[in-house]
């Protein structure tokens, strides 16, 4: 079988990702508001693919032509364009579904033609005094610069202004970082219904309260429109520039991008969409979509619960720590035992609480860390500035090339500068996406470092809808490689070796090997060898065709994959042994854990690191070993939680059928409520166990 067969295109099996988030969609058992967010997930998935992966490909073929063509590149594009348009169709016939279902539950999304007459009333009021002081359109003409001032992502109103045989055109930002998007109605008297109205169509019906007076015109028409950039950069390699100086350049170059999807009402005259794909020079790889009257379906995200409670997941209370709460202070829980947090299920609020003791306890002289992406009213931050103001010694590295992010992180990194923080940006060539912060403290005349090691951001908001790991560790032989890689991202080419911790790019592709390989020899020798793996993405070409050796070696492998996968299942003689399946849930699986059989000794370790070739040889990225054989016990349990599921696990096979786990005569078991259960149990017997313990030694010492 050639090298090609043997790995799946990146590109499209992130399209049978989403393709599972469209299912959640089209799933009945959630409900139907989920399933209205799960398409405003899918939606902003697709701008994402669009400006990275598809954007990347077009690049390559454009560079490629210089040397003769790349067709190979092409005719991936083409896959492409047609697994998306097939989506596009799928996703057109689920709009209208939920639409429907939320109306047999009295709520209503209307257009402005479906409005009664005292609705249009307080509309025309609501226009004036809400939305038509943000109104500013563009006048197009042949001078316009299209390519510079729209935005990618925003939706537009391109407007036709007819008199006679004379067409004026022009364009209409959609406010919506001024007005919500979902706009809800009085109710009217005697009726239960809900009504909502889209901004976009509110527009539409004060069209000529916008123009009249100004243009003259027998007819004026509105059609949706919107557009996504390429979102690749170039940083300037002016000496003389500082690096945030380069960033807030390589900012404002990705604004005038070029286009690579034109999404536009389908309904749109010929002529019109002529102009405005002419005016952004769409080329031929660019993706032109037909599609409705409304466009950024990313804003579904929000859409607001105007019905029952039942309309709705219902809300999972996060669990608390045993060990954290139950301590005098943080320092003391985690000095006693290691302690992992598992979010959702558990509150972020431990990690918050630690750095908010240490922002003003005596015994800390020093805080570290390195943030990827914050909440935007972040406490962590907050904590950094209240550290500093108290004289700690407070170093902030952070990650300026976290994408879509950068204009945030350029602003934190200036905050913290003025309050006194050292903020470090690290190697400009290399993104640093660990998830790390270290404490020292003066602990009897000692220094005593406590450090966090994770695989999820310092985020309170996407703390609760992702499912994350933090080990709080004082181990030293951890907390002093901790300290020295934090000393490495300051000075990358000074010598340095990691014993515990793998680390990206220093030794995690080597280390990875040397695990698998473990497994492999273990297996020729006789000894029972097994991997369980749980990833994002597993696209590495160099570990894909290591699991494949394992497999024909006879080691059993088990995956969880959220995203891409390029390696596939069950190919006789060469993947018989792998197994592989997705989770598409009410919280994103996040996190990177890997779990070697180690001869019965078990070698579990979570990462910040995806098995993505950018995150093996091109980022800083830290994996750690779990070393408490409870806590082990513990991600060993979850794993296999997750391998039960017979709700919401699909199989990852060679055709991306998506198909879900064949239930057969086993009962229900959703992983996501199965894990909040167990973790709420394990926390139940921490507390019993420690009452025990107490009364046990009340009892002795009376």
């Amino acid at each position: 079988m050639s090298i090609e067969k043997l790995h799946v295109d990146k590109e499209l099996s992130w399209l049978s990702f989403n393709e599972r988030v469209l299912q959640e969609a089209a799933d009945k058992s959630n409900p139907i508001i989920e399933r209205v967010r799960f398409l405003g997930i899918y939606s902003n998935n697709f701008d994402e693919f669009y400006k990275v992966r598809f954007a990347a490909v077009k690049r390559r073929i454009l560079i490629n032509e210089e040397q003769g063509g790349d067709t190979r590149a092409k005719h991936l594009l083409s896959q492409m364009q047609t697994k998306a348009a097939k989506l596009g169709e799928r996703f057109d016939e689920l709009y209208n579904e939920v639409l429907l279902e939320m109306a047999r539950r009295h709520i209503f999304l209307v257009n402005e033609q479906q409005l009664t007459e005292h609705q249009h009333i307080w509309l025309k009021k609501f226009f004036r005094a809400k939305i038509l002081p943000y109104i500013a359109p563009i006048i197009l003409s042949r001078n316009t610069d299209l390519l510079q001032f729209l935005k990618d992502e925003f939706s537009y109103l391109a407007i036709d202004l007819i008199k006679g045989d004379e067409k004026q055109r022009a364009l209409i930002e959609i406010p919506t970082e001024q007005v919500d998007r979902f706009i809800v109605l009085p109710k009217e008297k005697g009726k239960r219904r809900t009504t909502i109205i889209l901004l976009d169509n509110i527009i539409r019906l004060c069209l000529e309260d916008i123009f009249a007076g100004l243009f003259d015109f027998d007819e004026i028409h509105a059609y949706a429109m919107k557009m996504n950039r390429d979102s690749e950069y170039v940083l300037t390699q002016e000496v003389e520039h500082g690096f945030l100086e380069q960033m807030s350049e390589g900012l404002s170059q990705r604004l005038t991008q070029m286009p690579v999807r034109f999404v536009y009402q389908r309904d749109m005259p010929t002529d019109t969409l002529d102009t405005l794909l002419k005016a952004l020079k769409v080329s031929n790889y660019d993706s032109v979509m037909p599609s409705g009257r409304y466009h950024n379906h990313k804003d579904f995200l929000g859409f607001p619960n105007v019905g029952a409670r039942y309309l709705e997941n219902a809300p999972l209370a996060p669990i608390q720590s045993y060990q954290m709460a139950s301590a005098r202070t943080t320092f003391e829980a985690i000095k006693a035992d290691d302690v992992l947090l598992y979010y959702p299920y558990h509150t972020f609020e431990h990690t918050t609480e630690w750095l908010r003791q240490a922002a003003y306890d005596p015994k800390v002289y020093s805080i570290k860390i390195n943030i990827y992406r914050v909440a935007k009213n972040s406490r962590i931050i907050d904590a950094m500035i209240d550290a500093a103001n108290n004289g700690k010694r407070v170093t902030v590295v952070v990650e300026l090339m976290a994408r879509f992010d950068e204009e945030a992180n350029i602003e934190w990194s200036r905050r913290l500068t003025e309050a006194g923080v050292r903020v470090v940006f690290g190697n400009p060539g290399m993104k640093i996406h660990s998830k790390l912060c270290l404490v020292s403290r003066k602990e009897d005349g000692q220094i005593v470092r406590y450090a966090h090691i994770g695989t999820g951001n310092f985020n309170e908001k996407t703390a609760k809808i992702y499912t994350d790991f933090s080990l709080l560790t004082a181990d030293k032989s951890l907390t002093d490689e901790v300290r020295a890689l934090f000393d490495y991202i300051e000075n990358p080419f000074r010598p340095v070796k990691f014993r515990e911790l793998l680390v990206s790019p220093r030794n995690s592709r080597g280390r990875l090997y040397n695990l698998i390989d473990n497994e492999i020899n273990n297996a020729r020798n006789g000894i029972k060898a097994s991997m369980t793996l749980k990833v994002n993405n597993l696209v590495d070409k160099g570990l894909v065709n290591r699991l494949y050796e394992a497999s024909q070696a006879g080691v059993k492998i088990r995956l969880i994959i959220r995203g891409m996968c390029s390696l596939i299942p069950g190919l006789p003689g060469i993947s018989d042994n792998i197994t592989a399946i997705s989770i598409i849930d009410r919280f994103l699986e996040h996190p990177r854990i890997a779990v070697f059989a180690n001869n019965g000794d078990p070698y579990v370790m979570i990462a910040s690191f995806d098995w993505m070739t950018r995150n093996i040889d091109n980022r800083v990225e830290v994996g750690t070993p779990i070393k408490d054989p409870t806590l082990k016990k513990r991600i060993i349990d979850i794993l296999e939680l997750q391998f039960k599921d017979t709700v919401k696990a699909r199989v990852i096979d060679k055709d991306m059928s998506n198909s879900y786990v064949p239930r057969g005569n086993r009962k229900k078991i959703r992983s996501q409520i199965e894990i909040y259960d167990y973790l709420k149990t394990v926390e139940r017997q921490l507390k019993r166990k420690a009452e025990k313990e107490k009364h046990a030694n009340e009892s002795s010492d009376s």
